[in-house]
């Protein structure tokens, strides 16, 4: 087949897609689910997830795409295992950006929660925050939301022990970092009930 074949180009649009949302995803993601994706069949999209796994294998790439728990997901290969591990404990040393500690924080108050909810209350997709945050051991999952499926994210022990604390409860209080509402008119003074109404304006000051 001619690389200026359209069938050609139709097959390497259709293999870069699939390596473009398998790049970003979490967890494995079925070949029925990347079909609907891509708007392709399923015979399709297995075909190629076959031959792009035999590709990465055959030419040694560092990564590896395998089928698990009925998904397909990239993994990082076994021969390079003590790498990876030693970058990711140096990412731990670290500081966290701005943006993650936001990200924690959020998920510190509102476990068990999911992205999409941490999304919303940030008003930013927190995706790549999150698998930082994963990385580092600072949350993990802790369930499933019963009504979409979603993944539901806590904090860790090791998230405790980082900031010095006993358990949850020991995490200080929201409210008094809560800024006070906007454009709220100062509530009324009360009256004094032992105040007879026609005296209730003379003040404190008695006659004159």
């Amino acid at each position: 087949m001619s690389e200026h074949d359209p069938r050609h180009a139709a097959e390497r649009a259709g293999r870069g897609a699939l390596e473009a949302i398998l790049m970003v995803v979490d967890e494995p993601v079925s070949d029925v689910v990347l079909a609907t994706a891509l708007e392709l069949t399923v015979n399709e999209v297995r075909a190629t997830l076959v031959r792009l796994a035999a590709d990465y294998d055959e030419n040694g790439r560092g990564f590896t795409l395998r089928q698990v728990a009925g998904g397909w997901r990239f993994y990082s290969r076994p021969e390079f295992a003590d790498v990876v591990e030693r970058f990711l404990m140096d990412g731990q040393r670290a500081r966290l950006s701005q943006a993650a500690l936001e990200t924690l924080a959020v998920i510190a108050y509102r476990q068990p929660v999911s992205r999409a909810r941490v999304s919303a209350v940030r008003g930013v997709n927190v995706d790549g925050v999150v698998r930082t945050l994963l990385t580092r051991g600072l949350i993990r999952e802790v369930g499933v939301e019963a009504e979409h499926g979603a993944a539901l994210y806590g904090t860790t022990g090791y998230f405790l022990e980082r900031l010095g604390l006993a358990s949850l409860q020991d995490l200080p209080p929201l409210a008094p970092h809560l800024p006070e509402p906007v454009g709220e008119p100062p509530a009324p003074a009360r009256e004094d009930p032992h105040v007879p109404p026609d005296q209730a304006d003379d003040g404190a000051g008695g006659s004159t």
